[in-house]
């Protein structure tokens, strides 16, 4: 047993990078569909922005943190 325990690092990779990519792909059409179809207060369009953000960190720090970094400090 590891460090950590038993991690399914592949796994938490993926989920990481499919959760980042929905959260990615809701917030560019939330700020999309507000910009030009409905008509959205400004916090609204704030949460969108900061969701796709958030999104997109996670999609691209998930691969670096569980395949990469943990997995060498076992």
């Amino acid at each position: 047993m590891g460090r950590y325990g038993n991690i399914d690092y592949p796994s938490f990779v993926k989920r990481g990078v499919l959760v980042g990519l929905v959260l990615m792909f809701v917030g560019e059409l939330g700020g999309y569909l507000a910009e030009n179809y409905i008509s959205v207060p400004g916090w609204e369009e704030t949460l969108f922005l900061l969701l796709a953000g958030v999104g997109l960190l996670l999609f691209a720090t998930s691969p670096i943190l569980f395949g990469i970094v943990l997995p060498l400090t076992e």
